[in-house]
């Protein structure tokens, strides 16, 4: 295929603040930034904290988190730290400090069943059932280091106001759910499949395995189907059949422009997202790749819709993996996340179809859709160690 050789200087924008229908939001894209305000979380938390993480690393960052959270509990907070069993490093003995200190630590860790296959791939810390902070973020070094260095473009959300009641109520069903033995998993397909929080401007919306789809994939193919306009930033693209044709249809009648990642950790969800781009282009959407660092983003908005959180646009975050986003709809927000989006568009490659024809031989065509069949359905660590050379 060729590698890149051009240089592109990109820089991650500072915070900026929003207020939507009794929220007050604050979007933080830079890493130091955001691990600033993670750690200003939970120094600041006075009677309750309560995490979750997909991946909790053992490097600098995961350990300034720990000491941190080992402080609050010192201090007397009732502290909660739930982590994926299968993505996160952290274990009893590394979370020690924050046990010790009275910390309640807990792993999302199903074993022998289907519930083995799902993952908790959420990411939120709320503190003293007031504010929190949700987006893509784990607590790893990459995710906050610069472009400059190849760490992760990512996105972070600063939340306050009446939208917490039902984040506080969502992340009461993570406990019991991760109380694992107690709870038959026909119970937690039930809940994903029928969660809702009704049709304000500020909603979440969740994830995760059910025998229909999820509140989630319900609501944005919705909102799918009805776009005029499309900004996508994601860093796991490949859907299944049904968006695209949504995403196409809206290239047809209006505007898709999409960002994939050109770089990451995981090559196979690079080829995965290739395998779609011959279908996007011809409905005439235009694509990008971002190439100043590794992606993670996950933001989209569709007219005057924002979804910001922690899924994918990928089989796995739409139907398999526990899942949660936010739901703004709000015009002059999504005014603002749209110049956001376009932003990254100096520091990504634009795929025309010359490219994408120069690009799309036998071989890389077999890599491309061995890749989506391990992204949507291995688990991100196991494709991640078998990406085809992509």
């Amino acid at each position: 295929m060729g590698q890149e050789t051009k240089t592109y200087d990109y820089r991650d924008p500072g915070a900026f603040p929003a207020s939507v229908d009794g929220l007050e939001l604050l979007v933080i894209p830079d890493g130091q930034e955001r691990l600033r305000a993670l750690l200003e979380l939970i120094d600041g938390a006075q009677s309750s904290l309560k995490l979750c993480f997909y991946i909790f690393a053992k490097d600098d960052t995961s350990t300034a988190v720990r000491d941190a959270l080992a402080r609050a509990a010192e201090r007397g907070v009732a502290a909660t730290l739930i982590v994926d069993g299968y993505g996160a490093e952290a274990d009893e003995e590394f979370m020690r400090p924050f046990c010790d200190a009275g910390g309640d630590f807990r792993c999302f860790s199903p074993r022998r069943s289907l519930r083995y296959l799902v993952r908790n791939h959420q990411k939120m810390a709320i503190a003293d059932d007031e504010q929190a902070i949700i987006g893509g973020f784990n607590v790893e070094d990459d995710y906050f280091a610069p472009p400059a260095v190849n760490g992760w473009n990512d996105l972070a959300v600063r939340i306050t106001g009446d939208a917490m009641k039902p984040l506080l109520d969502w992340y009461a069903k993570l406990i019991e759910w991760t109380d694992a033995d107690g709870v038959e998993w026909r119970q937690v397909r039930r809940e994903v499949k029928s969660w809702s929080q009704g049709d304000g401007d500020v909603r979440w919306v969740v994830g995760g395995p059910t025998r229909g789809i999820s509140s989630w994939a319900k609501q944005v193919g919705r909102d799918l189907s009805s776009g005029n306009s499309l900004h996508l930033m994601m860093a796991y693209f490949s859907p299944p059949k049904s968006l695209m044709q949504r995403i196409g249809g809206i290239a047809k009648r209006g505007e898709a422009t999409l960002i994939m990642a050109g770089k990451s950790d995981n090559g196979a969800t690079i080829g995965a997202s290739r395998s779609l781009y011959h279908d996007l282009l011809e409905s005439g959407a235009h694509l990008h790749e971002f190439m100043a660092c590794k992606m993670h983003t996950k933001l989209l908005v569709v007219d005057d819709v924002t979804y910001i959180g922690s899924a994918n646009f990928d089989m796995r975050s739409l139907f398999i993996n526990l899942e949660i986003m936010l739901r703004v709809e709000d015009a002059a927000f999504a005014d603002r996340m749209r110049s956001f989006i376009e932003g990254h568009l100096p520091a990504s490659r634009h795929i025309s179809k010359e490219l994408h024809a120069k690009r799309n031989t036998l071989w890389n065509r077999i890599r491309w859709n061995a890749s989506w069949f391990l992204v949507s359905v291995a688990d991100y660590t196991v494709s991640r160690r078998l990406n085809l050379g992509l």
